[in-house]
């Protein structure tokens, strides 16, 4: 479903600010892969979702989804086969429209839109049945703003909206790293479910080692913009935060950098 291949992204070349972001870095991914990615600040996990979003054009090398090359696809283009969640609660939704606005956006993505009367009556109550898969309560508060919404709320409802249409590839970009404990493990639950049910492809970014292993069938770690630990299966599930640690210092040579990941 995603294959990357040598990919390379240096930013600011020839100057005192060069930084080599993406090293050469390959990575492919079934159909319905749900791994988690780790790193300490500047491996270069965000760099990667970026260029395959088409935020970022790489220097050289290529990304493929489902089989069609994306590499120097625009980036409005490449959108239909992607669904994304933000680490900010405020992107991704229209604040100062309704949930059901947002909702219906959302579902419109990548389709022909024609003149028709608003949302209609149909609409309204799959929006509605959507919504209480998410047991926070809003199918009672189609028309709120969504700026109105707490955090965790806002993600939930993100989350929704990201895997309406069941994109290609979902990437989760650090999404509960804003969130309190409670609220990101109740975002992390959403997540589960929307994923399994929907079996999509997904790539996760994540501060929390510990969510990192208790989430996903694979987990990656990057370091220098490369990766540097893939595991998946009953080897992922036995994982601890000392073998992961442990692993890391093998296979880069260095002591692993965040204490956020660590104590989270």
């Amino acid at each position: 479903m995603l294959k990357i291949t040598d990919l390379h992204k240096t930013f600011n070349p020839g100057t005192i600010n060069e930084k080599t972001a993406l090293d050469g870095l390959n990575l492919h991914l079934k159909d319905g892969d749900f791994v988690t990615v780790i790193g300490g600040n500047g491996a270069g996990k965000s760099t990667l979702q970026n260029a395959i979003a088409g935020v970022w054009k790489p220097d050289y090398g290529t990304i493929e989804i489902d089989g069609v090359d994306v590499t120097h696809m625009p980036e409005h283009q490449r959108a239909a086969f992607l669904g994304r969640v933000f680490q900010d609660p405020m992107k991704g939704t229209a604040p100062d429209m309704e949930i059901v606005e947002n909702l219906a956006i959302a579902a419109r993505r990548g389709k022909k839109r024609k003149l028709v009367w608003g949302v209609r009556k149909a609409e309204r109550e799959e929006y509605k049945r959507l919504l209480e898969t998410l047991d926070l309560g809003l199918e009672n508060r189609l028309t709120t703003k969504v700026g109105l919404l707490s955090g965790g709320q806002r993600q939930a409802l993100t989350l929704l909206m990201a895997s309406m249409n069941k994109p290609k590839l979902l990437m989760l970009d650090e999404h509960t790293a804003a969130l309190d404990p409670k609220t990101a493990a109740k975002v992390l639950e959403i997540t589960d479910r929307i994923v399994t049910e929907n079996k999509l492809t997904t790539l996760m970014i994540t501060h929390n080692m510990k969510d990192a292993i208790a989430h996903g069938n694979r987990l990656i770690m990057m370091y220098d913009g490369h990766i540097v630990v893939d595991v998946e299966g009953e080897e992922k599930k036995k994982l601890t935060v000392e073998d992961l640690l442990n692993m890391f210092v093998q296979a880069s040579g260095k002591e692993f950098a965040s204490d956020r990941a660590i104590l989270s």
